[in-house]
């Protein structure tokens, strides 16, 4: 029971944003946004869980490196894998409020170009683990890569897209981008966007330890 109770804790607090997320009574923004600004509870909260979660992934991939433990490039492998679920979810809710507000659910915006670049490079430390028939070689080359694929995070999400003009909120060329416009918020969303973030951040990290605990069993029952 006490090991569990982070994991009851994220069932509440998912309880709480899928519920109160629909009550609770969003500002008035001159026509702007209007009901899809509850999107922020699911669609921002995807890219924190997807930077926390690769984030560990690339902590195991430095351990692997300099422990050469298979645990850890398990690991760094599952939680690599349920990052980028994460980065499609995150895509994917940004493409519904993308076609309610700006029209159209693709629209070549920076942060979505950006966004499928940084998905492509993860797939292909995928295709490139795939690849590699001996073990001890597929994780040294994956955990490189693994680091290397960490390090493009920040150019194509973070920087580049903030550095043009975007239909993102705040865009305004050299100024910046940011993700949350704060004009955009309000104290009584924030009291649902900020639990968010830890419910699924959370949920990303139980889903990837259970990866991890079928993925040991199973190299346990083939060894």
């Amino acid at each position: 029971m006490r090991k569990s109770w982070w994991k009851i804790l994220t069932v509440i607090i998912l309880l709480y944003v899928g519920s109160y997320g629909f009550l609770v009574k969003v500002p008035s923004l001159d026509g702007r946004l209007q009901q899809s600004i509850r999107n922020t509870f699911f669609h921002v909260p995807m890219w924190i869980a997807m930077t926390v979660i690769l984030s560990i992934s690339v902590v195991y991939a430095v351990k692997y490196l300099r422990s050469q433990n298979p645990k850890d490039d398990i690991f760094s492998l599952e939680f690599a894998r349920t990052g980028l679920v994460f980065s499609f979810l995150g895509l994917f809710t940004g493409m519904i409020w993308a076609k309610y507000q700006w029209g159209a659910a693709w629209s070549d915006d920076p942060k979505q170009l950006g966004t499928a670049i940084s998905i492509l490079i993860y797939c292909a430390y995928f295709v490139l683990r795939g690849s590699i028939n001996n073990i001890d070689q597929r994780g040294k080359i994956g955990a490189v890569y693994n680091i290397f694929a960490f390090c493009m995070l920040f150019p194509t999400l973070y920087i580049l897209p903030r550095m043009t003009e975007s239909l993102h909120p705040g865009g305004l060329g050299s100024e910046g981008n940011p993700g949350l416009n704060p004009n955009d918020t309000s104290q009584s969303l924030k009291l649902v966007m900020y639990p968010a973030f830890i419910g699924w951040t959370l949920l990303g990290v139980w889903i990837a330890t259970l990866r991890v605990r079928y993925k040991l069993l199973l190299e346990k029952k083939l060894a």
